[in-house]
């Protein structure tokens, strides 16, 4: 079963205990409107209300208000059709591409080709672009109104399109394209198979959804869509109850390959819409908190470490009305990792 809008009412799908393994189906980003017959005005002509059917959500087992829920990305299976589509109105440099285009691959062997770009061969790094567990009703209330606020002051905001809402039940739930402080559209490539992501828990249960599958994509994800596909997903869960301290936004630890091992806290500007600057200060400060209470560090000095060896990423600039920015923190230079 499938969901497009976050809500703590929607009913589980099923129940899953801490340390079980489970394999999820995920329909693609863009909910199958895209096949290898679509030409490029099709993605023109997409209902973008229908964008990240969600498989889930799905009741973990222990998971009370408070706790931290820990997802394990075993591994990721894709189909063997994927696509990149220019939508008009969205991306980076949408004011520079208003016409729609569509970049179909094929993929095999671990590797994506297209005849719109012959000359190309992506390799596989496939993650999942959208995951989070569902808001209360409180938090539901205030990431609607501090959104209509950045609508009031001029900024771009997703249009709610309660018609499009999968179930129906859902239609008063939030939109899954921007990003907030219990995950979402993170749309971060590090979260390959082998990492692992740390969510705060708000609700009962947890209620966990995931999907929106990318073959691979760059840091920014600058057009707005990755090499969509559709696939599955395996995961396993931890909890971490009732922690001293819970980060503000998710955080997350990559697997040894791509290259090195890292731990890394997010930032999201959720007071000041798309703004790199605030983005990049909150996943910073959130970074210098962790090597503080983790590594015992005085503040200046978890500063100074941040200089030397964090690299700030854009994991996404195109998520309406928040970015997502990573620091990674490499684990390899400490003594005893």
């Amino acid at each position: 079963m499938t969901h497009n809008r976050w809500h703590p009412d929607l009913e589980p799908v099923g129940e899953v205990e801490v340390g079980e393994e489970v394999r999820l189906e995920t329909e693609d980003g863009l909910a199958g409107e895209l096949t290898r017959a679509s030409v490029h005005a099709d993605a023109g002509r997409l209902d973008l209300g229908l964008a990240h059917p969600l498989t889930g959500p799905f009741y973990v087992r222990g998971a009370e208000p408070g706790d931290v829920l820990e997802v394990e990305l075993a591994a990721y299976e894709t189909a063997d059709f994927g696509l990149t589509a220019v939508i008009p109105g969205f991306g980076f440099l949408a004011d520079l591409f208003p016409d729609p285009y569509l970049v179909k691959w094929e993929i095999a062997a671990g590797l994506a080709r297209s005849e719109e770009l012959s000359s190309v061969e992506v390799p596989e790094e496939t993650f999942a672009g959208v995951i989070g567990v569902a808001p209360s009703h409180a938090q539901l209330e205030d990431f609607r109104r501090r959104e209509e606020e950045l609508r009031a002051r001029g900024q771009a905001v997703a249009d709610e399109l309660p018609e499009a809402a999968i179930p129906p039940a859902a239609a008063g739930g939030l939109r899954t394209i921007p990003p907030r402080e219990t995950g979402g559209n993170l749309d971060i490539r590090q979260l390959v198979a082998g990492s692992r992501l740390w969510l705060p828990v708000a609700v009962p249960g947890a209620l966990f959804s995931i999907g929106d599958l990318h073959f691979a994509q760059g840091d920014g994800e600058v057009c707005g869509t990755a090499i969509e596909v559709a696939g599955a997903v395996t995961v396993r869960f931890a909890l971490h109850k009732t922690p001293g301290v819970r980060p503000r936004f998710p955080s997350y630890e990559t697997p040894a390959r791509p290259g090195r091992r890292s731990f890394a806290t997010t930032g999201i500007p959720v007071e000041a819409g798309m703004d790199l600057n605030v983005a990049a200060r909150a996943a910073l400060l959130e970074m210098i908190d962790h090597l503080e209470r983790t590594y015992g560090f005085e503040r200046p000095a978890a500063y100074a470490l941040c200089s030397a060896v964090v690299d700030l990423r854009l994991s996404e600039i195109v998520d309406v009305p928040y970015p997502v920015v990573s620091a990674l923190l490499p684990l390899n230079v400490f003594v005893s990792s």
